[in-house]
């Protein structure tokens, strides 16, 4: 019994002390610039990132799209049920350093030959040509974790539960960033619309100007034909447009997990507003920020641990079983007490020898695999930078294209005007108003698209800081 105590006192030390046979890959420092590109040069730490999703986009119908969105889009509901599994799957990975135990029962019968050991052995002393026996008990075994095996396995569990809660987090940031664009391009689709159907109106009122001209013989019937070429064309873009405004429609009800219906709206994208002191912080805090990158971190945790699986099943393994409860050859002996009490305890090591080719096999496709989440990490922080320089420029351009859109459309609007005069009073041509209203249409769809673009620009500066999650 001395022994036997001094064994299992050591098979719990190995336990406890449990060599790690692997050693870990520490999350890569990338070579981040001190600021981004395009951004003003500031010590200010604080960004537009931190700022709660509801203050950062003030108007109310985009807010009421947008709780629709974190509480009926199905991919965000699929990525909560990636957390319930991942959470059950960590909870499951807590047990791996408990025994398993097993309660069993079992009985049976054998008729041996009777020319065989065991069947004149039962003739001459039992008296019978069958042999039953009958079993109930317990049966325990247990694996000690010498080489960080299981607990390994219990840091892969607890990577993936974080991973998908990052998960999470990134489909939130992706459809809050996702609906404010798409509200945005629903109100230049409204502002182009309105655009189109006032040119309409004018092109409607040359036509029929131009007509009274050419009955009088003012003009020739080429003067009517191009009149109402651009009145054609003018009238092309409002179904167009209004083709456009059912399909955004559609797009916004699927991300907020709804039929596809009208949405009501009374804001303008001339009143939506724009953010003047844009502070982005430093390119360091988006690693710690954005729920892509923390995912990436998380896989190499994750990375790291399988390599130690893998590492750890090529050495031996050490496996105490014990087993015990009643045994009996006699239906009507099986539970005396305490003849029929039987107890088993026995350790085994095993050490893989044939298989060992295919165990290293997957411990050196595990390196490789943490190689690959190494560079996907360094990929991740390099877009992500990319991806804010990128909104950066996007912002400060389109606010310089947008200061000449409007003085282009101004001066078109005059232009217009004065043609529509001087073509009235007969010191202009036809062509000259023609010209006139399709420079002033495409001016203002175009103003229109500019200041959508910079709404969305600001979205997905939002995002690329890692904005939208909390």
């Amino acid at each position: 019994m001395k022994n036997l105590y001094i064994y299992l006192l050591s098979v719990l030390f190995l336990m406890l002390t449990g060599c790690k046979v692997s050693k870990d890959v520490e999350t890569p420092q990338p070579d981040l610039p001190v600021a981004y590109r395009n951004a003003i040069t500031t010590a200010d730490t604080s960004t537009i990132a931190d700022i709660e999703w509801r203050t950062f986009f003030p108007d109310a119908t985009l807010q009421q799209l947008i709780d629709k969105a974190l509480s009926g889009n199905y991919d965000l509901q699929q990525a909560l049920k990636n957390i319930e599994a991942s959470r059950l799957l960590l909870k499951q990975s807590k047990w791996g350093n408990v025994p398993q135990l097993n309660a069993y029962v079992t009985a049976s019968s054998t008729i041996p030959s009777e020319n065989s050991l065991n069947g004149l052995s039962a003739n001459n002393f039992l008296g019978t040509s069958h042999v039953e026996n009958y079993d109930a008990g317990l049966s325990l075994s247990w694996e000690a974790d010498i080489w960080g095996k299981i607990s390994s396995r219990k840091k892969e569990a607890l990577a993936q539960y974080l991973k998908t809660e990052e998960a999470k987090k990134a489909i939130q940031t992706e459809l809050v960033s996702g609906v404010a664009q798409g509200y945005y391009n629903l109100l230049m689709l409204d502002a182009q619309l309105s655009v189109a159907r006032k040119n309409l109106d004018l092109s409607n009122n040359t036509v029929r100007i131009i007509r009274m001209q050419f009955e009088s013989g003012q003009v020739t019937s080429l003067a009517v034909e191009q009149a109402e070429a651009q009145r054609l064309n003018a009238a092309q873009i409002v179904p167009m447009l209004e083709k456009e405004i059912v399909l955004q429609e559609n797009a916004l009800s699927v991300l907020t997990g709804e039929l596809p219906a009208e949405i009501a709206r009374i804001a303008s994208i001339d009143l939506e507003p724009v953010y003047e002191n844009i502070t982005t912080g430093v390119p360091a805090a988006v690693v710690s920020r954005r729920p892509d990158i923390k995912m990436f971190e998380y896989d190499l945790a994750a990375a790291n641990a399988r390599v130690g699986v893998t590492k750890a099943q090529m050495y031996p393994a050490l496996n105490i079983t014990a087993s015990g409860g009643l045994n009996s050859f006699k239906s009507d002996n099986w539970f005396n007490m305490p003849s029929s009490l039987f107890g088993i305890v026995a350790g085994s090591v095993a050490q893989p020898l044939l298989n060992n080719k295919r165990l290293r096999t997957q411990y050196e496709v595990a390196k490789v695999e943490r190689e690959k989440a190494v560079l996907a990490f360094r990929q991740g922080v390099l877009v992500a930078v990319s991806e804010v320089s990128d909104a950066l420029v996007k912002i400060e351009k389109l606010k310089e294209e947008q200061q000449f859109a409007e003085q282009r459309v101004a001066s078109l609007q005059r232009a217009t005007g004065n043609a529509d005069k001087l073509f009235n009073s007969g010191m202009a041509n036809y062509l000259e108003v023609i010209t006139a209203q399709s420079n002033v249409l495409q001016s203002e769809l175009d103003l229109a698209a500019l200041k959508r673009d910079q709404l969305s620009a600001l979205a997905e500066l939002y995002k690329a800081l890692g904005g939208g999650w909390k």
